[in-house]
């Protein structure tokens, strides 16, 4: 899903002209498409990535809140099925229509796998635990995710064709997590530090495991990167508000001070340097993308309510909302439509997003504690 980049100077200028850039731009014009896929019980339907193909990641949610991953191509839908027949998911795909994603067994464990339409399922290792998940592939076929340690912890791990995942390790705790790499084998997630708070980091393969930082606060998590080193994530301030974040390599751009209020989580960047995600309110979800140094905040009415992903044509992927979710796309140069949005919508999404989305690895990962969850 992430191709090279051939631009030498563009991170220094883009955060220059951000830091220039107006406030958020209030939308008024839609654009969305729905990539028809049809649930075969009328599920609801969230995509994760699309590739250049037209191949498609996603999840079925039905009323109950079960998922299970699909890769949806040329009108096809092909489940992904875990050994219970209950619970799996597609986080993302790539170029060569590979998908990694997790799927649950019958006794409660989980295993990541990677899948693609010539060699079926693949279930991957642990690091010695019961249990393992995957959530970002690159071009290589080389995935990411994190996976049970057999004393209980958790560590990112990184899957490179070998027999056994590498343990990435931590920044001095006892977890990490990795949520998206690139494809000159840089990752990037969330791990915990000697005193037990969540930084982003990024790892390369000769330097190891880097400190992100923070916006001033005193957590922070990565999410995504591109083929230039660019992280995308969010972290807390150090008046304990969220704000998503993109990274050069040497600083941190405050991204939720550009659209100026609710809290702020970025989801992905693609090798144009352009950074989508979320935007919570007390009544209301919205999504952002930052593109060419300007912030523009989407509202509801036919926009994308939940953006998971933005490829490099430019297509920003997720969810519209019309009593369910559906899977869609919207470029993102689109100024989505601005619509009234109520609590009761507002709460629905929560919940489905809680349920379909951050899914059990979040749910783990930042159980008691004050961390919102990654909203992917």
């Amino acid at each position: 899903m992430i191709t090279s980049l051939h631009r030498g100077g563009i991170v220094l200028a883009l955060l220059a002209s951000a830091a220039s850039a107006p406030a958020a731009i209030n939308p008024t014009a839609a654009a969305t498409r729905s990539l028809g896929i049809v649930g075969p019980a009328g599920e609801a339907t969230i995509a994760y990535g699309i590739n250049a193909a037209g191949q498609v990641a996603a999840v079925l949610q039905d009323s109950e809140g079960r998922q299970r991953g699909v890769l949806f191509e040329k009108g096809i839908l092909t489940e992904l099925g875990a050994q219970d027949g209950m619970y799996s998911d597609a986080k993302a795909i790539n170029e060569k229509g590979e998908i990694v994603g997790s799927a649950s067994h019958k006794d409660g464990t989980w295993r990541a796998f990677l899948f693609d339409r010539a060699r079926g399922l693949r279930e991957l290792p642990t690091l010695g635990g019961p249990s393992s998940y995957g959530m970002h592939i690159n071009r290589d076929g080389h995935a990411v995710g994190f996976a049970d340690m057999p004393n209980g912890d958790w560590h990112a791990f990184l899957y490179n064709g070998a027999e056994q995942l590498v343990d990435l390790g931590t920044l001095g705790g006892k977890i990490s997590y990795a949520s998206g790499m690139n494809n000159v084998g840089q990752v990037v997630g969330t791990a915990t530090t000697q005193d037990e708070y969540r930084h982003a980091f990024v790892y390369d393969p000769l330097k190891g495991m880097r400190d992100l930082g923070t916006l001033g606060g005193r957590q922070s998590s990565a999410t995504a990167i591109n083929d230039a080193g660019m992280v995308a994530g969010a972290s807390e301030t150090k008046d304990r508000k969220w704000h998503a974040f993109v990274h050069d390599g040497k600083r941190m751009l405050d991204l939720g001070a550009l659209i100026g209020f609710g809290s702020s989580f970025a989801t992905d960047i693609n090798n144009h340097g352009h950074v989508v995600g979320t935007v919570l309110m007390p009544d209301e979800r919205l999504s952002f993308v930052w593109r060419d140094g300007k912030m523009v905040v989407h509202r509801g009415g036919k926009g994308l309510h939940l953006t998971n992903s933005i490829n490099d044509g430019e297509l920003m992927v997720g969810a519209t909302y019309d009593l369910k979710m559906n899977a869609a796309t919207m470029p993102s140069n689109a100024i989505p439509a601005v619509a009234k949005t109520g609590r009761k919508l507002f709460m629905f999404m929560g919940m489905a997003i809680l349920l379909a989305l951050s899914g059990i690895a979040y749910r783990r990962f930042y159980r008691g504690n004050d961390v919102p969850l990654r909203l992917q």
